[in-house]
């Protein structure tokens, strides 16, 4: 159990506003460094916006399926603090990383507990938290549709859990009443376009975490 549920907001893009959502009180930023992604960042802006972080905000590269080598160049140029996998990356992979790993699990609408629960297990040695994301034959990440929850009940990994997928102000107090993740990872559901956040959107998940959280947890 967690008195408090973090939060990560994803795709980050600009300066101004990942400045905002830091002095909104969100845990964590994301900084996709996958070409194919309508978010993707280019490694010199990534780094001047960390450069101007608060203290205490963890900055998370995004990678999917990367070089190992171009993977941890990035982390040490930019400056990040934390890796979040999205792809097939092994186990011996997530362990050369050279910051704390998140490792990313797809999980597909029709899928079920014997075929989702024997996946987390050899990676609990290597990796500081597992984040559970909804399955895209063609992307992986900010499909702003959920999954159902009802999985992680019969089949939760035994390490921190993060919660991603379609995730938005409108659903993320029932997501924590269910789930009750140690963090959450939003994307698409606080933006205006692809890379582009909504400060507003963003306040009101906060303030609707919170209220769960003093709900659940006093």
């Amino acid at each position: 159990m967690t008195a408090r549920t973090r939060i990560k907001v994803c795709g980050m893009t600009d300066l101004a506003e990942a400045k905002g959502l830091a002095a909104a009180g969100v845990d964590a930023l994301g900084f996709i460094f996958v070409e194919a992604s309508p978010r993707n960042i280019d490694p010199e802006k990534a780094r001047q916006i960390i450069a101007a972080l608060p203290p205490f905000v963890d900055a998370v590269g995004v990678f999917v399926d990367q070089e190992l080598d171009v993977v941890n160049d990035i982390v040490k140029y930019c400056g990040l603090t934390m890796a979040q996998l999205h792809g097939a990356e092994l186990p011996q992979y997530c362990a050369a990383v050279n910051v704390r790993v998140v490792k990313t699990f797809s999980i597909r609408p029709d899928a079920v507990v014997s075929e989702t629960n024997p996946f987390y297990d050899p990676y609990l040695e290597t990796v500081s938290g597992i984040l559970l994301d909804t399955y895209h034959e063609k992307v992986a990440g900010g499909t702003g549709k959920t999954f159902d929850w009802e999985l992680i009940t019969k089949c939760r990994p035994p390490a921190p859990l993060i919660l991603a997928g379609g995730l938005r102000p409108e659903n993320i107090s029932d997501a924590i009443r269910q789930v009750r993740p140690f963090a959450v990872d939003v994307n698409s559901g606080v933006e205006v376009s692809p890379g582009v956040k909504d400060i507003g959107a963003v306040a009101r998940l906060i303030e609707a975490v919170r209220s769960t959280d003093k709900e659940l947890y006093g």
